[in-house]
């Protein structure tokens, strides 16, 4: 297996994952409660880590398609990734459960800040094995 090719897509199905994770609570509950759930927890809110993301696919995108170079975009990929795995894991840790529970009676939601800091986890994995592939680390 090609690891400059399959890392950067596994840091891109990474972010999409994480970003598709953020939008899916405004699909199940009210847009107003979604926005106390995100300002819950300690540090800034989790929307920033999408910001991260959406910029991460890009980079990611460019060094796997060999528009950038492939250590910038491998570095830019695992910085990014530890910032945005960091930011999801410290909110969904610190997130009061009583405001996730008030957000929707949907099962779905109950397990979200967990599945959405797994997932995030992809990103800063998939931006080590680039680096690692690409003979930098």
């Amino acid at each position: 297996m090609d690891g400059t090719r399959s890392a950067p897509l596994l840091g891109i199905a990474g972010c999409l994952a994480a970003i598709v994770a953020l939008v899916v609570p405004y699909l199940v509950a009210d847009t107003g409660a979604v926005g106390v759930y995100y300002d819950a927890g300690a540090g800034p809110t989790p929307l920033v880590a999408g910001l991260f993301a959406a910029v991460s696919i890009i980079v990611l995108a460019a060094g796997r398609a060999g528009r950038t170079d492939g250590a910038t975009a491998a570095g830019v990929g695992l910085v990014f990734g530890i910032c945005i795995a960091g930011l999801t894991i410290v909110w969904a840790v610190t997130v009061d459960e009583s405001i996730v529970f008030q957000l929707s009676r949907a099962d779905l939601v109950a397990y979200h800040r967990w599945v959405l800091a797994a997932v995030s986890l992809a990103v800063p994995i998939g931006g080590a094995w680039y680096a690692r592939a690409l003979g930098v680390v």
